[in-house]
């Protein structure tokens, strides 16, 4: 919105009013997209579910605080579509109304059993079965007595350009390496890393172009479909499809475990409509002039930068 693209940790407090409701005040937010994004997420695991689901020195500790903070935040948030409950021999139930899906888990968070569910693979974990009732797929960063930080687990069945199995088990800096303009803000990684753990939960948004709505942009196609088709960064002037592809990020820290659940949430806005409201129009076309060269290189915007700009200026 200030006619600028930048890098930055652009970290707010979580419950900060974005003029979406309530929903501004809920980590996990469910709407009448569930289906497709459940949908998205089924295929990917279907697909090969260790090319989007990986863990690295998950201990049972943290894994199972993250999942009782899932669990807690959905049935706190949404009475209405999850509920769970403590049964005889430390068993807990949870179930969702939204998939039909029972979880069993025992007393420390694992999974144990699931009923009523056809998914496959099967569930390999707590984590992967939750993952699975969400429309945001989920991160978690753990840090050691050392000091030192590593991506513990990751569930990423919307990929914008980027690989579980590539990042598990790296650091701040290093999984953020790529990012063109990162530097400074690789320079002050376990400061960060601190604050995601330590502080009080926050949310941050980041954005970026798209040519086609697909959550799933891993770099590695799917197999039926060519590396064109997939990467949705092909602007045709004459067929003119750009969306903004924004995502909402919410840092919970678990400072008791030395963790943090990390939990990005996809949406896309039609530049179509954009362009009809002057003032976005604006700050859109400022933003993509402002790019260096290599954020537009990281972007996928380099060839079709100026089309872009043309495109959203034509009246």
């Amino acid at each position: 919105m200030n006619g600028r693209y930048e890098v930055k940790p652009g970290m707010m407090a979580f419950g900060t009013c974005f003029g979406n409701g309530e929903a501004d005040s809920q980590v996990f937010q469910v709407d009448e997209n569930f289906a497709d994004y459940r949908q998205a997420k089924l295929l990917a695991r279907a697909e090969r579910l260790s090319k989007y689901y990986q863990t690295h020195k998950y201990s049972k500790a943290v894994a199972g605080a993250i999942a009782r903070l899932i669990v807690e935040l959905l049935t706190q948030d949404y009475p209405q579509y999850f509920s769970y409950q403590k049964s005889t021999a430390n068993t807990l139930i949870f179930h969702s109304q939204l998939t039909q899906e029972t979880l069993y888990l025992d007393a420390d968070w694992q999974l144990q059993r699931v009923v009523n569910s056809s998914v496959f693979p099967a569930y390999s974990s707590t984590l992967d079965a939750l993952a699975a009732q969400v429309q945001e797929d989920l991160t978690v960063i753990c840090r050691g007595r050392d000091g030192c930080n590593w991506l513990s687990a990751v569930h990423l069945c919307y990929p914008n350009h980027w690989s579980a199995e590539e990042k598990i088990g790296k650091n701040f800096a290093e999984i953020h390496t790529p990012v063109a303009g990162i530097e400074k803000i690789n320079r002050r990684a376990d400061a960060i890393v601190n604050t995601m753990i330590s502080c009080k939960p926050m949310v941050r948004f980041a954005w970026g172009l798209s040519t086609d709505t697909r959550l799933n942009h891993h770099p590695e196609p799917s197999p039926n479909l060519s590396v064109s088709q997939w990467q949705g960064r092909s602007f045709d002037p004459e067929n003119p499809q750009l969306y903004l592809r924004i995502e909402r990020q919410v840092i919970w820290g678990l400072p008791d475990y030395e963790a943090a659940l990390f939990t990005i949430r996809t949406y896309f806005r039609d530049c179509s409509l954009i362009k009809q409201d002057s003032l976005l129009r604006v700050k859109l076309c400022a933003a993509i002039e402002s790019m260096s060269t290599e954020s537009l290189f990281y972007k996928g915007l380099v060839d079709s930068k100026a089309s872009i700009l043309h495109w959203l200026n034509e009246v």
